[in-house]
């Protein structure tokens, strides 16, 4: 980054966390022994039992100007046990908030795979299946994270590792015996990020970097490591190997408001590529209750870029776009987060000559033109879209 009075020095200070953030397990378990609890007070007091959560529909989501993110707004949902429409997934969410809650007494973890497979089963004396897909009780879990304003990473459960973070940072697995290490003595493949990265899994002990590049594809998160980009620039890498999960995602926000890290965002030059950055910088639709935990509204965008195929002569390495990018940009187009004049203008080139550009695409210079020239030129003189 360049350097001035703002530039933020090494080994920052550490920022604090937030109320939600600290929250301890036994919180959370005590919140879904209530929800059951309250279910139980209404048979007995002969009430028709119901469970309230949030509507997730798009009536119920907006984009707030003042915060820069997507959020979920208050629109509640009554499901009651005795209809026959509600009655099958009122008994679904009992089931994944009585297991979440064994799951939190016993310190245990489990796959939103497995927790499915754990709960799958046919009720007795009938030809009923609890859950006959594993999207039913994705649903759920939804259910019940707004139901007791959680995350599922804090009911206990997770999704597949997905993303990789390098660089000069030092983290601590709280639980794993506490080890402490260093994401620049794993081997040039850096750490595998996991879903669960809450600060009461994994402390994020020291940073040593003056930004975050967060690198669309394995591939050019590989080649700048091996060209040494992060120690040479003192950055660190975090490749999410496409559409960033959520753990990648939590990681990103915690680097960058508990540590004040600049967060630039590096992507394919396509309406998928920009859609990734979108999500890391103004959250998504799907996960708009969790914007606050996820989204980094201050994300840079460094590219690609299709005035980079005019700047940096790569014409002859574009792609033509599909009906289907053509149809995402005029989606992207239409989103509040995409209305600055530079960006109304890229979606409408893209839109007008049909092309995208990928990433790879700046190695027909030569292999380390993207570490040697591309970036370090870029981000230098903050030519951010």
């Amino acid at each position: 980054m360049p350097k001035s009075e703002t530039t933020l020095v090494k080994k920052r200070e550490h920022k604090g966390l937030d109320k939600y953030e600290t929250e301890t397990t036994k919180d959370i378990e005590q919140r879904t022994y209530q929800l059951a609890k309250d279910i139980v007070e209404q048979i007995k007091t002969n009430r028709h039992p119901t469970f309230t959560t949030k509507v997730r529909g798009l009536s119920n989501i907006y984009f707030d100007e003042n915060k820069k993110y997507i959020q979920l707004g208050d629109k509640k949902v009554v499901r009651p046990f005795l209809n026959l429409g509600a009655a099958r997934k009122f008994m679904q969410t009992m089931l994944v908030n009585d297991k979440c809650n064994e799951y939190l007494k016993e310190g245990k973890t489990a796959s939103i795979r497995e927790i499915y497979y754990e709960l799958k089963r046919t009720v007795a004396n009938t030809k009923e299946n609890t859950f006959d897909a594993q999207s039913e009780s994705d649903e759920v879990i939804v259910d019940v994270e707004h139901a007791v304003s959680t995350i599922r990473e804090k009911l206990g459960l997770h999704a597949e590792s997905k993303g990789s973070l390098y660089g000069d940072i030092t983290l601590k697995d709280l639980k794993h015996d506490n080890d402490v290490f260093n994401c620049n003595s794993l081997g040039r493949g850096g750490w595998s990020i996991m879903s669960r990265i809450e600060p009461e899994e994994v402390e994020i002990v020291d940073v040593n970097a003056d930004f975050l590049l967060v690198i669309e594809t394995a591939a050019m998160y590989n080649r700048l490591i091996e060209e040494k980009y992060a120690p040479k620039h003192n950055a660190i890498l975090i490749g999410t190997g496409g559409q960033a999960a959520r753990g990648a995602r939590r990681l990103v926000h915690r680097l960058r408001f508990e540590y004040d890290l600049p967060v630039i965002v590096f992507t394919d030059g396509d309406p998928y590529g920009w859609y990734i950055y979108s999500v890391i910088k103004s959250g998504s639709m799907a996960l708009a209750a969790h914007s606050k935990y996820l989204a980094v509204p201050d994300a840079r965008y460094v590219g690609m870029t299709l005035t980079d195929v005019e700047t940096y002569g790569l014409q002859n390495v574009t792609e033509k776009m599909k009906e289907g990018d053509i149809k995402r940009a005029k989606e992207l187009m239409s989103y509040p987060w995409f209305q600055s004049k530079e960006w109304q203008a890229e979606l409408k080139f893209a839109i007008d000559k049909k092309i995208r550009i990928e990433q790879q695409a700046l190695a027909n210079k030569s292999l380390d033109f993207v570490a040697r020239k591309y970036l370090p030129e870029k981000i230098e003189k903050e030519i951010f879209l």
